[in-house]
């Protein structure tokens, strides 16, 4: 059975849209499924979560959250990267965090925080890491950010 028939199996109560590429499947599910989805892919093996990020879409009023997770501990299941992918809106930007599930989600959230301005409800220390408060206030990675220019490049 490939891993695209056993996610198919597995999530099918939750009504995933799943579909695969070269070394990755994309699972995408709504936000309310997004902490059981995560709940039975670590029950299947996937272990640790590599990355976490958002892509913003102002004209939707959406962010789509994307948590890629893997496995060290089992050689069949390393060969993939699992794309978990969810839709939350933009004017409320919160979701429950995976950390209670993947602890090494804790670092890639703070980051989704800090650049999007994303809150991870029951995070364990969601505070900026990489920002100076003034910044983190803008969310520098949403598109309605404007990046001042410096007098040299006009």
């Amino acid at each position: 059975m490939s891993i695209v028939e056993i996610l198919k199996e597995k999530l099918s109560s939750l009504n995933p849209e799943i579909s695969e590429g070269k070394g990755f499947v994309s699972v995408k599910v709504e936000k309310d499924g997004l902490k059981q989805t995560a709940r039975i892919l670590r029950e299947l093996g996937f272990d640790h979560v590599k990355t976490v990020t958002a892509i913003d879409y102002p004209k939707e009023n959406e962010f789509e959250i994307i948590y890629h997770a893997s496995s060290f501990l089992n050689e069949e299941l390393a060969k993939y990267i699992i794309e978990l992918r969810t839709r939350i809106p933009r004017d409320k930007p919160e979701i429950e965090t995976l950390t209670d599930i993947w602890s090494s989600a804790e670092f890639p959230e703070r980051e989704t925080f800090e650049f999007f301005g994303i809150t991870f409800k029951g995070h364990p220390d969601l505070r900026p890491i990489l920002l100076l408060p003034e910044v983190v206030d803008k969310k520098p990675l949403r598109k309605d950010f404007v990046v001042k220019e410096e007098g040299i490049f006009r």
